[in-house]
């Protein structure tokens, strides 16, 4: 019901306007208030939901994270520390990240002031249920209402659902993709650009699209990054999301661009199907990030692969103690299978998802997640 309500709220608004940016499409689909797929209540993650996250794999991942994070708080140990998340979701990242500092570096635990910025209603009251054990330490607020504050902004799979501009060079002049009304759905019209900004965006990253390939820009990811740099004062911005640098993005063998809808954890080619009840995403352009950071004083100190990350944490360390723990045979090698996600190439997450770690204020520290493999003692 959801769904033909708000195509038909779409369709009245362009037979109104006429056809609209793509990007103004995937925002309704995605943050209508009323029925926008993360404002609507319904589950998203797991495995009644439409997706997996690294948070929802398993508890390591925070607990790898943490460790990351008390690294931060030792560098910053002269000032109150406050981490903010913004999309935490449902919150189990954060509730992993916190049990595993309440265990593992109770002075930092102390100290921590933590801080949701979360637009979803839906989301808000989830989170607060699964961070009841930790309430005390936790507020919400709007971006707008964060105050300059020091210590680590954290995200996990944030930025790939901002929505994006779509484009396609067309005889050498760029095009971009409006959505306009067809019989009872939706189809594509090629436009001029509907701000100058997307073609001043690709000079300031130095990139020509290739002649009939598509591309997305997320022009939201820039303004966000230069919004994050601001209320940042001293610290660390940790983005964890899947994407590529723009060379790779861009890439000529990249025909059909990024951009892919997820229902019932299955890939769905086709924005226009399900509206509001599916995910949309699409890659991250962390060169893009990079240099927006770096407009607001945010000097990048790590981009790498999540499985990199992760070893660098001590992800083999953790599974052998996780599997010593473990008495059943058949349990030891279902763990396996389950944590293999969060590290392997193929057909999981290790080398998708990338983590850029950007710095202000703090110099260059050689931080743990930056050892080299050859670096990492494996226990015995």
């Amino acid at each position: 019901m959801s769904a033909a309500l708000l195509q038909q709220i779409i369709a009245d608004e362009i037979a109104t306007r006429g056809p609209m940016p793509f990007a103004e499409f995937m925002a309704r689909c995605l943050y209508h208030p009323q029925y926008g797929y993360y404002m609507h209540p319904r589950t998203r993650i797991g495995k009644e939901g439409d997706f997996f996250t690294s948070s929802s794999v398993h508890a390591l991942f925070g607990g790898l994270l943490a460790r990351q994070l008390a690294e931060m708080g030792q560098l910053l140990s002269d000032a109150p520390f406050t981490l903010v998340e913004q999309g935490a979701g449902e919150g189990h990242l954060m509730n992993d990240v916190l049990d595993a500092l309440r265990r593992t570096a109770p002075d930092f635990y102390q100290r921590l002031q933590v801080v949701l910025i979360e637009v979803s209603p839906d989301n808000r009251q989830r989170q607060a249920l699964q961070l009841a054990a930790h309430s005390e330490k936790i507020v919400w607020c709007s971006f707008d209402d964060l105050q300059p504050f020091t210590g680590c902004f954290l995200s996990n799979e944030l930025i790939d659902a901002f929505p994006v501009h779509m484009l396609e060079m067309h005889n050498s002049v760029l095009r971009e993709v409006h959505v306009a009304v067809a019989g009872d759905g939706f189809n594509e019209v090629f436009l001029p650009p509907s701000t100058p900004a997307l073609a001043t965006h690709l000079a300031w990253l130095g990139v020509t699209p290739c002649e009939g390939n598509r591309i997305e820009i997320n022009l939201a990811a820039v303004d966000w990054m230069h919004r994050v740099g601001e209320k940042l004062q001293r610290g660390f911005a940790l983005t964890i999301d899947y994407g590529y640098p723009a060379g790779e993005l861009y890439s000529p063998y990249r025909r059909n661009g990024t951009l892919m809808c997820y229902h019932r954890h299955s890939a769905v080619e086709d924005p226009y199907l399900r509206v509001g009840e599916q995910d949309m995403t699409a890659h991250v352009d962390f060169t893009a990030l990079e240099k927006a950071g770096a407009e607001v004083g945010l000097q990048s100190l790590c981009f790498t692969e999540q499985y990199r990350f992760l070893m660098a944490l001590g992800f083999i360390e953790e599974l052998i103690r996780l599997e010593a723990a473990t008495h059943d045979p058949v349990q030891a090698q279902a763990l396996r299978m389950t944590l293999k996600n969060l590290i392997m190439p193929e057909g999981g997450m290790g080398t998708t998802f990338k983590v850029l770690v950007q710095g202000k204020g703090v110099g260059r520290p050689e931080l743990l997640c930056q050892r080299r493999m050859a670096d990492i003692p494996l226990p015995m």
